[in-house]
């Protein structure tokens, strides 16, 4: 249980200082935790064990696989 927290946690950090680093503003607490939390799948999907384990490690790739999701967003979302 306490895994779940951490790793939504993690998400939501993630999502805020990805949203940060793609446009420069965050997207509220609740959009940048679900970014964060599905930019972590996608990125642990992308890179694997690239990265190796650990906190550390996942964060990096959850940040990178949200700046990737919100690039994403913004592709399909530009008008």
């Amino acid at each position: 249980m306490i895994d779940i927290i951490v790793d939504l946690l993690l998400g939501a950090l993630a999502g805020f200082v990805g949203s940060k680093l793609f446009s420069g503003s965050g997207k509220g607490i609740i959009i940048d935790c679900v970014i964060g939390v599905f930019g972590g799948i996608l990125g642990g999907w992308l890179f694997g064990g690239l990265l190796g384990g650990g906190m550390i490690a996942g964060f990096i790739t959850a940040v990178i696989g949200a700046v990737l999701l919100l690039w994403i967003i913004s592709l399909i979302t530009k008008k």
